[in-house]
């Protein structure tokens, strides 16, 4: 049990909680993440950091200047035709977009996301990290 405040009418009160009641109480504190949100914010920073104009990208897709807009500021949902016509027009892979929507998603959800390649991973696909890894420590001694 954890001793927690709780005021009523200006009064404070010691409240025992539990562990479980902490974790559902952190839950209904989070803010609801809304997809076309963080879509629309992942295209705008991409389009943004390369320098490019909502003409020219809208262009570009082949979408509407206004269209567009309501997207990057998660007015509309984007089809997924319509994600990958944009994603075309900014030379960005559609995965790699997703990708950047997923992990801005798992954090306002709380998750944190290791920044590391699977062993499993590695090994299907090539190189052994730990390995690789303790190659390059040898040679830094």
């Amino acid at each position: 049990m954890v001793k927690q405040p709780v005021s009523v009418n200006g009064v404070v009160r010691w409240r025992d909680v539990g562990l479980a009641d902490i974790g559902k109480q952190e839950q209904k504190e989070r803010k609801m993440v809304v997809l076309r949100h963080e879509i629309g914010d992942v295209l705008r920073d991409v389009r943004q950091r390369q320098g490019r104009t909502l003409r020219e990208v809208s262009h570009n897709a082949r979408v509407s200047l206004g269209y567009l807009s309501e997207v990057e500021r998660g007015q509309k949902e984007a089809s997924s035709e319509l994600l990958s016509s944009i994603c075309s027009a900014l030379d960005v892979p559609l995965s790699v977009m997703l990708r950047e929507v997923s992990d801005r998603v798992a954090v306002a959800e709380g998750i944190t996301i290791p920044d590391t390649v699977p062993q499993e991973f590695a090994q299907r696909y090539g190189r052994d990290m730990n390995t690789d890894f303790d190659a390059e420590l040898t040679q830094v001694s």
